[in-house]
């Protein structure tokens, strides 16, 4: 099957580019990532899909930024908890992007790689992804048989640059400073 994966970032996406082609299927990574706040660190994180991609031998395809339509997609929920109504906008965003480009090129199923992250609710996800295109979205949730642990090795091992954070600007006052920033091959 000809699968489209929206690519959050590349230490996620290993974990998911990894079991898909375990799977058989024929996986194009998809980065379209409109929530990243800065243009610095959206090509950082572009930059280290790029690499996974290559690693991977996988066709990458890139939505270009698009900020202001995110913000509109998620006016009204700036001050929303992590992990609350906001990020539920924000994922329907990128999944309905995913899903328009699916359909739009011809792929056989779309997913995502948001389900690699314990701080992302896959089943949330998978009710957005099922409202999009229930036939054609594939519920896969990556963190599930260590799958974030997998990420961690994958990243380790290919230098991939490591967030600590969603990427958006609403999402920094939700991380406290303990957590660092990191790129493993700098």
């Amino acid at each position: 099957m000809r699968v489209l994966l929206h690519a959050c970032c590349a230490p996620c996406a290993s974990t998911a580019v990894e079991r898909l082609l375990g799977l058989g299927h024929a996986v194009t990574l998809f980065f379209s990532n409109h929530n990243i706040d800065t243009p610095a660190e959206h090509a950082l994180r572009l930059l280290h899909v790029e690499r996974l991609a290559a690693h991977f031998l996988a066709p990458l395809l890139v939505d270009a930024p698009d900020r202001d339509a995110w913000r509109a997609a998620v006016a009204g929920h700036e001050n929303a908890p992590e992990r609350g109504s906001r990020c539920a906008l924000c994922f329907r965003y990128s999944l309905a992007r995913t899903c328009g480009h699916m359909l739009q090129a011809g792929f056989d199923a779309f997913t995502t790689s948001l389900t690699t992250s314990p701080h992302k609710s896959s089943p949330i996800l998978f009710v957005i992804g099922r409202e999009l295109a229930a036939d054609r979205f594939l519920a896969l949730d990556f963190k599930k048989d260590d799958g974030f642990g997998r990420a961690r090795s994958i990243s380790s091992a290919l230098g991939l640059y490591r967030q600590d954070y969603c990427g958006c600007a609403f999402s920094r006052p939700a991380y406290d400073g303990s957590q660092t920033r990191r790129c493993l091959n700098r």
